[in-house]
Formats: structure tokens, C-alpha cells, sequence
């Protein structure tokens, strides 16, 4: 089967499911109308911060307060655009009709890929400028220094989210297992381990704490990050990488 036809196929399938589709619009919501609760609790408190948080305040990166809870809709697009042919047994049919596994894979991956880039610049740039709006005098312009790659930076941050769970869900063969491991790792786990001083300087190479990086324009005082907003990207994007081509290698190598 042609590339082209692949990628037709797959993105047949994937508008043809509808938690697909809500997912997506989810993440945007989601993100979008926290972050702009946020600005609002923060607009309000601003008079109550200390010199220290006023200097270190980053009207930018609270716009994007909502994206915690935002990623995990991203990460169930990610797993059920893969995991949903599992479930329902239809990975062998599309096997069949694909049996080149790389351009199977590439197929499913490109499309979603473009679609999940697609919602997430849309969703950066509507939460920047939704929650600058709520900001009132504190807040930043797309012109200001480094807010413009912060906002392109969001969208890409919620576009590595949603291929890296694709990668996880290839390689288990299973949205509950994958989602099992997803949801906490990032909404609790790596949480924790960035918060705890002994496990704090190994957790800024996780792929979510590095990628955030990019969404920051001021970063706090005390921060002793050794790496900058597109060396975050970077290590995210490494991340990804290396699940993808695991991925691949699980799929190759086994039966469907």
C-alpha cells in the first residue's frame, strides 16, 4: 500500500472514533479555562506577594497553569489513537493490509502527530492570550522578550505528549496498562520527584519537567537548571525519540 494511502487510512480511522476527536477538544478546554482561572486567583493575589515573587512573576508561564491537567487529555489521544486497534482486535486487519510495520506505524504516527500540533499550537496561542486578557496590568505581550517561543513552545510541549504516549501504548499493547503507567507518572510521580531535594536535580531530565522549560519567560530566582527553554525541548524531544524507535522494535519483532 502507498504512503499516501496510509495516511488516508489512518486518518479515517482516526476521525472515525469519536473519544479520539473529544479528547483532543478536552485538552483545549481544559487547558485553557484553568490557566485562565489561574490568571484570575493570580491577578487578585498579586498585591499580596513578596518583592522576591513580584520580580519572578511570569504572566506567560501562568497563563499555561492549566497544561498539568491539559497533558493528560493528550495522553489519552495518544494512547487510544494506538491502543484502540488492540482493544478491539482490529491491529490485525490493518497489519494485513499494511505489512510493512515501519510504514504502518509512520502512517498512524504522522497523522496524529499533525493533528495533536495542530490542536496544541491553536490551544497555546487561545490560553496565552485568553489569560493575558484576565491579567489585566500584569500582563506580558507576544512581542516581549521570549514570550512568542514560550507560546509556540506550548504547542509543541502538548504535540511530544501525545507521540510519546503513542510510543508507550505500541510497545504495551494495552490502553488501560498504558494509561496505568501514564496518568500517574506525570500528574503524580514526576511531581514528586520534583519536589523532593534529593531526587530534584534527576527529575528535571524527565521528558515533561525538561519540556515545560520552554513555556517559562522568568524563571524563579533560585533556579539552578542546567539547561535553557529549547535545551528542555530538546531532552523532551530525545525522550520521544528513543520511546518511538522502542516502539517500533516491539511491533517489528512481535505478532499481532
Amino acid at each position: 500500500m502507498a504512503v499516501s494511502q496510509v495516511l488516508r487510512s489512518e486518518w479515517t480511522k482516526i476521525k472515525s472514533v469519536r473519544s479520539t476527536v473529544w479528547t483532543l477538544g478536552l485538552a483545549a478546554v481544559v487547558t485553557a479555562g484553568l490557566g485562565a482561572l489561574i490568571c484570575v486567583l493570580s491577578k487578585n493575589d498579586f498585591k499580596n506577594l513578596s518583592q522576591e515573587d513580584r520580580l519572578t512573576f511570569d504572566p506567560t508561564f501562568i497563563s499555561f497553569a492549566g497544561m498539568g491537567l491539559g497533558q493528560l487529555a493528550m495522553i489519552v489521544f495518544g494512547v487510544l489513537v494506538v491502543g484502540n486497534e488492540y482493544s478491539t482486535g482490529m491491529i490485525r486487519t490493518s497489519l494485513a493490509a499494511v505489512p510493512q510495520r515501519g510504514a504502518f506505524l509512520f502512517g498512524k504516527v504522522a497523522v496524529a502527530t499533525v493533528l495533536a500540533l495542530v490542536v496544541g499550537l491553536i490551544t497555546s496561542f487561545v490560553t496565552f492570550f485568553l489569560g493575558q486578557s484576565l491579567l489585566g496590568s500584569h500582563q506580558a505581550a507576544l512581542g516581549d522578550p521570549g514570550v512568542l517561543r514560550a507560546v509556540v513552545g506550548g504547542g509543541l510541549y502538548m504535540t511530544l505528549i501525545a507521540v510519546f504516549s503513542m510510543a508507550l501504548a505500541t510497545m504495551l499493547r494495552s490502553p488501560m496498562l498504558s494509561l496505568g503507567i501514564l496518568m500517574p507518572f506525570f500528574f503524580l510521580i514526576s511531581n514528586i520527584l520534583g519536589g523532593v531535594s534529593a531526587t530534584k536535580k534527576y527529575a528535571q531530565y524527565l521528558p515533561d519537567q525538561a519540556g515545560q522549560k520552554v513555556m517559562q519567560v522568568i524563571p524563579p530566582l533560585d533556579d539552578d537548571t542546567p539547561y535553557g527553554p529549547w535545551g528542555g525541548l530538546v531532552i523532551m524531544l530525545v525522550w520521544v525519540a528513543a520511546a518511538m524507535v522502542c516502539g517500533y522494535l516491539f511491533l517489528k519483532k512481535r505478532d499481532a
